[in-house]
């Protein structure tokens, strides 16, 4: 009974964990095999502005530090992906190192060369080398290597919301970053304090992807502010921040949360 026990229990867990990989990779303790490449300058967080089509800003600092890749179509799922977070190694090449380096979803990747190819930005990809290799190995091109998605872990942030430019009292756009855990999201939802005629709403109205990590509300009315939003990640998991967006909000501007997948 009790090895029964644990075979069932393990089938779950794999269920858990596993997920179809023409919807992205999912969690697995098995490595898969991948093509990497590196774009940008070969210290550098990938693109010039330290962004990418993510909608990420400043990939350079905490809590990215450069360790970023674009990611092709099962990757980036159409920025579904985005903020994904995978361990990456290569173990084919005399300057590899061989030991697992993680990296982040922060761009797409136009020109796959393989089923799985990760364009990483150039620390990321000498990262895999052994001491004093770095550039060595950023001289192999592409390269062989192997992956597999982890969890995300950005201690001492909370789910940040920025809002975007261009939003006005009919229009919002807010990018979600900073999610520990599974690192992407799949849906978001606003609920606006009070109706346009007064009273709470408890009405949520779900926003669309706008695009990579950026959600966007078209409304036939003025929104009415503070605003509470939902986030639900692509394993079911859902965080609610209340009244994180003040009445006062303005573009351009960020609003941390109190909340954090955990």
């Amino acid at each position: 009974m009790a090895g029964a026990s644990a075979k069932a229990a393990a089938m779950v867990l794999s269920v858990l964990l596993t997920y179809d990989l023409a919807a992205g990779v999912g969690y697995t303790n098995d490595w898969l095999p991948a093509k990497a490449t590196w774009y940008g300058q070969p210290n550098g967080a990938g693109p010039d502005d330290n962004g990418g089509a993510c909608g990420f800003k400043n990939v350079n600092q905490y809590p990215f530090m450069s360790m970023t890749s674009c990611g092709n179509e099962p990757l980036f799922k159409d920025g579904k992906g985005c903020g994904s977070c995978y361990q990456i190694r290569c173990q084919n090449n005399p300057a590899c190192s061989g030991n697992p380096e993680t990296v982040i979803i922060t761009d797409m990747n136009y020109y796959p060369v393989a089923k799985y190819h990760f364009d990483l930005s150039g620390t990321a990809f000498g990262a895999m080398a052994r001491p004093g290799l770095n550039d060595q190995l950023r001289h192999a091109g592409i390269i062989d290597i192997q992956f597999r998605r982890v969890p995300c872990n950005f201690p001492g942030l909370k789910v940040n919301f920025h809002v975007e430019e261009g939003s006005n009292p009919v229009y919002f756009a807010v990018l979600v970053e900073y999610e520990d855990l599974d690192g992407d999201v799949v849906q978001v939802d606003l609920m606006e304090s009070k109706s346009a005629y007064g009273g709470a709403t408890g009405v949520w109205t779900p926003m669309r992807e706008s695009w990579g990590s950026i959600w966007r509300l078209d409304a036939n009315h003025r929104l009415q502010a503070p605003f509470s939003i939902r986030i639900r990640s692509d394993s079911g998991k859902t965080l609610v921040a209340n009244n994180v967006i003040p009445a006062n909000w303005s573009p351009n501007s960020n609003y941390r949360s109190i909340v954090q997948f955990s």
